[in-house]
């Protein structure tokens, strides 16, 4: 059984900040890559950002210079740290990561529940 859990969602004026965590635990060995999705209704989910271990950063065009990602390794966290909000910020953000199992008749993603984050006057 693998875990994600995200925090940190909620109502932020336009042009405020939101830290957004997420947390894996259950049975990993390790994992590759954790990255932050969302999705707006009717839209499709769209990539935000990922963060991969010994590669590079990625940011999806419409949040650079305003979102960070970061990892705690040591803590199987993830963070987005989300400034400059916009109202088409607004959406369901979810955590997933790619994760060596314990097992290997186990999955190797997993999606975690997601956050509402509503920007709004």
């Amino acid at each position: 059984q693998v875990r994600l859990v995200e925090s940190g969602g909620g109502l932020v004026q336009p042009g405020g900040s939101l830290k957004l965590s997420c947390t894996a635990s259950g049975s990993i060995v390790s994992i590759n890559r954790m990255g932050w999705y969302r999705q707006a209704p009717g839209n499709h989910r769209e990539f935000i950002a990922a963060a991969i271990t010994g590669e590079s950063i990625m940011y999806t065009d419409a949040v650079k210079g305003r979102f960070t990602i970061s990892r705690d390794n040591g803590k199987n966290t993830v963070y987005l740290q989300m400034n400059s909000l916009k109202p088409e910020d607004t959406a369901v953000y979810y955590c997933h990561a790619f994760l060596r199992p314990t097992h290997s008749s186990m999955n190797n993603n997993y999606w975690g529940q997601g956050t509402q984050v509503t920007v709004s006057s």
